[in-house]
């Protein structure tokens, strides 16, 4: 399950109906290797001389959805984490101002 704007949402049912996509089949047949040569593609286009992980976009995606919505609760629930410890780390990439508007938001909410 991947959480995205409504926007796409529909554009991807619509795509998905006009493909006659099943709720198993891939949107995109490609295979973990093609995913790997995508990003190094990518990577190399944008001038990046250091190798780039799969894994890193899954961080880069955590800290933009914290940073934009505040809430490390949905967070950890999208991510699949048992821990709200490990979403909370997230907190130390976020400039300081939106570290505290954060945390205050998340200890107000325990109270």
């Amino acid at each position: 399950m991947v959480a995205c704007p409504e926007r796409l949402a529909k554009k991807l049912q619509a795509y998905a109906c006009k493909h006659k996509l099943g709720p198993n089949d891939k949107f995109f047949p490609i295979n973990r290797q093609r995913g790997w040569q995508i990003i190094k593609e990518a990577s190399k286009r944008a001038g990046l001389n250091k190798r780039i992980y799969l894994h890193i976009l899954r961080h880069s995606d955590a800290i933009e959805r914290l940073r934009q919505t505040g809430n490390p609760k949905a967070l950890q629930h999208h991510l699949g984490h048992a821990s709200p410890l490990m979403v909370m780390r997230y907190l130390f990439t976020l400039t300081q101002d939106d570290s505290l508007r954060i945390q205050q938001q998340v200890e107000f909410e325990e109270k």
